[in-house]
């Protein structure tokens, strides 16, 4: 896999480009040991490293609700540990369309939620969350250009490489600007937003978490 910092329209975005084919994309919750949730990337990189395994990459997966649990779909090892959510009202997660991310094997989506639902996929590992920034090469209907909502954004593209690559943002930006690095700058035409200000993101040498997280996706070796 491979991190960098790429600059688009004066800010600066880490990208982490994930290779399903080598490299090894999990999503973590509870600790099995305490029953708790893990929130911290350092908790979750000490278990993987007691069986011998490297994390290179984490950041925060969805949005979450009070007492650090998934607000929508969490799917760990092809266990279904919290339902999809189909809210239509409440904050970013219900700026319709929403979607999940999932992955199945070596192969990865972003998928509208109704779709997904229709779609029976049964993946390893999924995470819902919303809005979805880019559906099929089409930017999010409510996006704006002149959108006045500021924030650090992290999300996750499915790009036309096959590849997966998970965004945090260097400094606040509004939707449209984020959903069209993913799109333009990286050739995803699927993305999804995860999380906003408290977004980050770790790897052997940087961890810039500050508040606690629910899922946390990982990749090791």
């Amino acid at each position: 896999m491979q991190v960098r910092q790429v600059t688009s329209g004066g800010t600066l975005y880490t990208v982490a480009t994930v290779d399903l084919t080598r490299d090894r994309l999990e999503l973590h919750w509870l600790n099995p040991t305490t029953g708790e949730p893990y929130g911290t990337f350092r908790q979750v990189m000490a278990r993987l490293g007691k069986s011998g395994r490297r994390v290179l990459f984490a950041t925060n997966s969805g949005i979450y609700a009070p007492g650090l649990k998934p607000l929508g779909l969490h799917v760990e090892g092809g266990r279904t540990l919290v339902p999809l959510n189909n809210a239509r009202s409440g904050g970013n997660f219900a700026l319709l369309p929403n979607g999940v991310f999932w992955i199945r094997g070596k192969q990865a989506g972003v998928t509208e939620t109704q779709a997904y639902r229709r779609a029976d996929l049964r993946p390893t590992f999924a995470s819902q969350s919303g809005p979805l920034l880019v559906e099929k090469g089409r930017l999010h209907p409510a996006f704006n250009k002149s959108g006045t909502s500021f924030k650090v954004r992290s999300g996750v593209g499915v790009c036309s490489d096959g590849r997966v690559r998970f965004v945090v943002s260097g400094a606040p930006v509004n939707f449209h600007s984020f959903a069209v690095f993913f799109r333009d700058t990286l050739g995803c035409p699927d993305a999804l937003y995860l999380d906003g200000s408290i977004s980050a993101y770790a790897t052997p040498g940087t961890d810039t978490q500050f508040a606690e997280f629910a899922g946390i996706w990982t990749v090791s070796r």
